[in-house]
């Protein structure tokens, strides 16, 4: 590796200092009955896919309440200023919809009995409603600590700043964090990815990957990993989540130089799972095109990304040549995957630790060259 230039003492302070200037933040204390009031006036924005997913157990919701009532501290939440001078919440989801969801005014949930409070026992199977007076004057007046990032800070530094508060600590899929904070750099390639995910062709495809990688928005990364890899695959190292991620911020950001091409990519995606489907068809395997096999060929309900990788892109040489209504080629399409899936020039790219780049070029090949004989 070339030697790097150090750049002089004073010029790194410098570098640190713009970017401190262009993040203007404020610090305010709200009472959560000021943030309740705000949302419900709409001048705090929550958003659902902007947001982690309310995944606290009524348990650790009760507790939240409890550590209020006993002044215990708590973190604070960040909230962007917007341009009309309202607030969007970007990190405190969690502790404002307990607190709202014990007043009962999350619309469409029931609200909050506490339960497994272990420091006032006494509290558990209260509601709201059953709590004196004294404490829920308390409750209301209860504090919170918000970390404000002004309308005036740089928009490339309030997506990071977004980015990095919600990759650390909570239990989100990285697809959630990207949905959440890219759309701080722009959001069509966000939304592009998002509506694909709802193409009828594809959800059949991936339908039967299981529910809790869907609530996840694992479809959603599906959809990306196969712009990203069929478009930017000579930059894909090893950590495929970091990879993904660099891409979706390659289109989304204006200042960076990947271009993508909607119309186009949309027309191939399209394509290449109506064919994907069609194959499902002719074999029989419907759903089951894109999982694993038995030994003997028996296709299984269990989805695989290397078998959506490897058939997906694979396609992608000859996607131009395929004639939707020629069922003797698709036949021959169908024939090369139903060999394939147990054939050990693919299998030995797929399973654990198969994610570096010669085992994803190995099972790519291996469908792209079969896909392409099968049509010459």
């Amino acid at each position: 590796m070339a030697d790097k230039k150090i750049p002089a003492a004073e010029e790194l302070i410098e570098a640190v200092d713009r970017k401190i200037a262009a993040g203007r933040t404020r610090s305010i204390d709200f009472s959560f009955n000021e943030l309740a009031d705000m949302h419900e006036s709409g001048e705090l924005i929550i958003e659902p896919d902007f947001q982690r997913v309310f995944r606290w157990t009524e348990g650790a919701r009760s507790r939240f309440i409890e550590s209020l009532l006993l002044e215990l501290p708590i973190p604070p939440i960040f909230l962007i200023e917007t341009d009309e001078r309202e607030y969007e919440l970007i990190d405190g989801l969690q502790r404002i919809s307990s607190f709202l969801q014990f007043r009962g005014e999350i619309e469409g949930e029931d609200a909050l009995v506490l339960s497994e409070c272990d420091i006032v026992a006494e509290l558990n199977g209260c509601t709201y409603a059953d709590l004196p007076r004294a404490l829920q004057i308390k409750l209301k007046r209860s504090y919170v600590r918000a970390e404000i990032l002004r309308k005036e800070s740089d928009p490339r530094l309030r997506y990071y700043m977004f980015k990095r508060l919600n990759t650390g600590g909570a239990p989100l899929s990285m697809q959630e964090v990207r949905n959440a904070t890219i759309r701080l750099l722009s959001n069509d390639f966000n939304q592009f990815i998002v509506n694909l995910s709802k193409e009828p062709d594809f959800v059949d495809c991936i339908s039967i990957i299981s529910s809790s990688a869907g609530d996840r928005r694992f479809d959603q990364e599906l959809v990306l990993r196969f712009f990203a890899f069929k478009n930017a695959i000579d930059d894909y190292r090893h950590d495929v989540a970091d990879f993904l991620t660099a891409y979706m911020e390659g289109v989304s950001d204006s200042m960076g130089l990947r271009s993508f091409d909607y119309p186009h990519e949309e027309a191939v995606f399209k394509k290449t799972f109506a064919v994907i489907r069609r194959l499902g068809e002719i074999l029989d395997y419907g759903p089951k095109i894109l999982g694993t096999v038995t030994k003997a060929g028996v296709p299984r309900r269990q989805f695989s990304v290397f078998h959506y990788e490897g058939i997906a892109l694979g396609l992608q040489e000859i996607i131009d040549r395929i004639d939707l209504t020629n069922t003797a080629e698709l036949t021959r399409l169908a024939e090369v995957v139903r060999v394939g899936k147990n054939a050990p020039g693919f299998l030995q790219a797929t399973g654990g630790g198969k994610n570096d780049r010669i085992s994803l070029a190995t099972r790519v090949g291996y469908f792209a060259e079969r896909f392409k004989g099968a049509l010459d």
